[in-house]
């Protein structure tokens, strides 16, 4: 049995959705916070189970059985209640006498405490305390945080505001990840292991090269003048820092092929049929 946790998120109904070319839909099951609501999952013969990270009880519940679980980590930015949320988990797992725990870690989670890899540091430590056998799959920044259908305005206005001064950017679309953590969940030879996921590296030049490639019309990068607000913002500092140059083959490796390349990531946006009402 395949437990995953946060089934109904985003990546969490990726990975159920590919679990099901690789395991019969009754050896699978989706822990959510609010079963009602994935309606959908069950109509494909898939186990709803309550599994809510602030009550242990459910959890111990949810994880009945599991010979592996799939820990996709809480999205709480809180990093007190995030950590205490995954020692939840954690702790239920082994009162359950789960198999094996595969947790989605955040790069650089192995050797950085504080900031936005504190909660992660932590639970690798809570992982690696609690005798279970683990696997940690290190994710970059989904890729999805830059390309997105926002680029159709670009190819719209022939110009691609760009505030990451030209660096290097290694993020991983989410179905490469939630591929990856099939194949993990599906295949022997990964406990134990801790894998830095990155996808291929690209920049905003070659991203405006790329579009004007697809679309047909010149798009041409431009410096942004003024700091995108909000999350945006703070993402294009760190690619300006360089914190987002880091490149392995890890993901290339559990994948067994490439992950997406940035052109086939842009194709998917521009051709869906909402991009081609726009782009036309």
């Amino acid at each position: 049995m395949i437990v995953v946790t946060a089934a109904s998120g985003a990546l969490g109904r990726l990975v159920v959705g590919r679990l099901l070319g690789r395991c019969p839909a009754d050896r699978i099951v989706a822990a959510v916070r609010d079963p009602g609501g994935c309606a959908d999952l069950a109509a494909r013969g898939i186990t709803v189970r309550l599994g809510d990270y602030d009550d242990p009880s459910t959890l111990r519940t949810a994880f009945r059985g599991a010979d592996r679980l799939l820990l996709i980590s809480s999205p709480e930015l809180d990093p007190d209640r995030r950590v205490g949320q995954h020692r939840n988990a954690v702790d239920a797992a082994r009162a359950a006498g789960v198999g094996s725990v595969i947790y989605t870690s955040f790069l650089g989670a192995d050797t950085q405490a504080d900031g936005f890899t504190a909660a992660h540091h932590a639970t690798e430590r809570l992982l690696a305390a609690c005798g279970l056998p683990h696997t940690v799959l290190r994710h970059p920044f989904y890729s999805e945080a830059f390309l997105n259908p926002g680029l159709r305005a670009a190819v719209l206005s022939g110009e691609l505001l760009d505030g990451t001064g030209g660096r290097g950017i290694n993020t991983a679309l989410r179905g490469d990840l939630a591929e990856a953590a099939v194949r993990v969940l599906t295949e022997d030879g990964h406990l134990g292991r801790a894998y830095d996921f990155t996808g291929e590296p690209w920049t905003y030049g070659r991203l405006a090269r790329v579009l004007g490639d697809l679309s047909g019309k010149p798009v041409v990068r431009r410096d942004r003048q003024n700091r995108a607000p909000g999350a945006q913002g703070w993402l294009e500092d760190q690619v300006r820092a360089g914190a987002l140059e880091r490149r392995t083959g890890d993901l290339r490796h559990v994948l067994g092929h490439p992950p997406t390349t940035l052109d086939r990531a842009v194709t998917a946006i521009l051709s869906s049929p909402e991009g081609a009402a726009h782009t036309s």
